[in-house]
């Protein structure tokens, strides 16, 4: 498999030189080590690596939500600034207004950016409708399966159109039956709307099942370790997950990652 770069004027989101150390009282923790990571425009990106290497760190660098200690974060080539719309982020933990229905906890970005209550209500429409909802929108969180709250998650964060989705390991806390059907929801999600994704997981089954491409991180401090690319017109990319991770090419991807990871964990 090939490695990739897309540095430049390709790059919808450009990670460069993008160092962490974090001030602790044991002392100084490195986190990440220069990191370049340049995602293209409508491709899916999955970050894997070792536990502590810093994936879910530079995810929140790249979203705004943690300021870097060198380098910078760029969006169609210029500074991307602190967080906002143009970047969402769907965590593992669904962080859903316990208070407010699906349909209220959908609107919450469209409320907050002004937008009219009519737009409001034709947009979360076609997100409940998309992310088969429809019939949840009065429901509460309490009342849904920890993989529908997710997807109200997942609603609330599309349905303020962003130009980048930020994902860190939002099926984490699921169980494996429940984190199966949100994978082939998302691989489904990404084909029909095309979204610029960085996505973070420990799966590398997961990473291989949705990646346009697979970034393998070092263990820490983290720095990009390969990037490899997957076709987009790989065998099983229409298959379900059970399927296609008995397809030899399939395989061979998931034994090559897992092997650069495997690498990593031994040198901690």
């Amino acid at each position: 498999m090939t490695t990739t770069k897309a540095h430049g004027p390709t790059a919808k989101m450009d990670i460069r030189g993008v160092s962490k150390t974090f001030d602790t009282r044991a002392g100084a923790v490195h986190a990440l080590d220069r990191c370049d990571l340049a995602i293209r425009e409508g491709e899916f990106v999955v970050v894997v690596g070792p536990s502590g290497c810093g994936k879910s760190t530079l995810m929140m660098i790249a979203a705004g939500l943690e300021a870097p200690s060198t380098g910078q974060i760029l969006v169609d080539g210029k500074p991307a600034g602190p967080a906002g719309p143009q970047r969402t982020v769907v965590f593992q933990r669904f962080a859903l207004f316990p208070s407010e229905t699906v349909a209220q906890n959908i609107a919450f970005g469209l409320r907050v950016a002004g937008v009219d209550r009519a737009e409001r209500a034709r947009r979360v429409t076609e997100q409940l409708e998309f992310m088969r909802l429809s019939q949840f929108r009065d429901a509460y969180p309490h009342e849904l399966s920890g993989g529908m709250q997710q997807r109200v998650a997942i609603a609330r964060a599309l349905v303020v159109r962003p130009e980048i989705l930020l994902m860190d390991e939002p099926f984490g806390a699921l169980d494996a039956q429940t984190r199966t059907v949100l994978q082939e929801e998302v691989a489904r999600l990404s084909r029909e709307m095309n979204y610029t994704v960085m996505f973070i997981t420990h799966s590398v089954e997961e990473a291989v099942y949705l990646g346009d491409r697979v970034v393998v991180m070092s263990s820490r401090p983290g720095r990009i370790k390969k990037e490899i690319a997957i076709p987009r017109d790989a065998g099983w990319r229409r298959l379900d997950i059970e399927e296609a991770s008995s397809e030899p090419g399939f395989i061979e991807l998931k034994r090559e990652i897992w092997a650069l990871i495997r690498t990593e964990i031994v040198r901690q």
